[in-house]
């Protein structure tokens, strides 16, 4: 008997070739569930952010809201009348009369003074200290934390502080010092109330006393950047400056845009340290004076809140132009 052997089977025609893996696509999920996924995120988004806006609504936008309303009246803590209605009154004085276009003027320039050489400076001394702080050490996180420490500090302590290392008298430590290293030949110079060194006795002391934040900051960019990419550089055998040009600067571009924003916005409100030395350290105030210093002693010397609400609205809107532009001109080359 013959053994019936079974036929080849004919090959699979088009119709009957089976599915290939990568032509299978995963289900796309309905429109009505994406719709869903997106409307939770945005729930979540806005719970999680609520507090912050609302925080920033309160004690930011009603404030401002307030004091813009103000600027428009005839507000003074002194008179027992009802605040009248000025218009534009307070804007018009503020920059067509000399009493008070004058301080005003020379208090913006200070500020902008201030501000052009605070932020470079501060921002590089900080990328150097992240730079030296990013190593492997032993006790580095005892370093950190000495050079973090002024941060902490009240502002109010740091000037009394520099207060006593600045005074004019002999016993300044400023004084003692460079009386001992030029052997008795130093005088008793005034720091605070020369008017050639007050603006840079104090921005000695904002940027002693702010470096230490923008340091930490930029020492967590610094430690985001792979390793890998400083192990290629030196297969290509680049020096240490190549290394900090095309690795170590593009890795941290958008950290270094972030604080040097950071750093021009706390600039322009510089406020306390000079209010401190000027009432109890001898300051020089026309030097040192700025639009917040401006503003608070309109407000509450001069009892004048209309122009003080005037000063503080124009201000706001200078350093909203400035930040935009500045914002324009530092901004990361990958944004649009």
């Amino acid at each position: 008997m013959k053994s019936v052997e079974p036929a080849p089977a004919a090959p699979p025609g088009p119709e009957q070739a089976p599915p290939s893996v990568t032509s299978v696509k995963p289900a796309r999920p309905a429109p009505t569930a994406r719709a869903g996924y997106r409307n939770r995120d945005w729930l979540h988004g806005l719970l999680m952010s609520a507090p912050a806006v609302v925080g920033l609504i309160v004690f930011v936008g009603v404030p401002f809201g307030y004091a813009v309303v103000l600027s428009f009246y005839n507000v003074r803590l002194d008179s027992p009348l009802a605040p009248s209605f000025f218009g534009l009154e307070q804007y018009r004085r503020l920059f067509t009369d000399p009493d008070l276009s004058g301080p005003f003027l020379r208090a913006l320039l200070n500020n902008l003074t201030f501000a052009v050489v605070v932020v470079p400076v501060q921002t590089a001394l900080a990328l150097g200290l992240a730079i030296l702080l990013n190593r492997k050490l032993k006790a580095i996180g005892l370093f950190r934390s000495l050079f973090f420490m002024p941060v902490v500090f009240p502002m109010a302590l740091v000037a009394v502080i520099w207060r006593l290392i600045l005074a004019r008298s002999d016993q300044g430590m400023l004084n003692s010092a460079l009386d001992a290293v030029s052997f008795g030949n130093w005088g008793a110079f005034d720091w605070l109330g020369d008017g050639a060194t007050a603006m840079a006795s104090l921005i000695v002391l904002s940027i002693w006393q702010g470096v230490g934040f923008q340091m930490v900051i930029l020492l967590a960019g610094l430690q985001q950047i792979p390793g890998e990419l400083y192990e290629a550089a030196q297969l290509d055998r680049a020096s240490r400056w190549q290394q900090f040009r095309h690795v170590t600067l593009p890795g941290i571009r958008g950290t270094l845009v972030f604080v040097a924003m950071l750093t021009s916005v706390l600039s322009f409100r510089v406020f306390d340290q000079v209010y401190v030395l000027v009432r109890g350290g001898g300051l020089d105030e026309d030097a040192t004076r700025t639009v917040m210093y401006q503003a608070v002693t309109t407000a509450f010397d001069q009892n004048n809140i209309g122009q003080a609400s005037a000063i503080t609205v124009v201000f706001f809107l200078i350093v909203v132009v400035l930040t935009l532009i500045q914002r324009r001109v530092v901004r990361p080359g990958n944004e649009d």
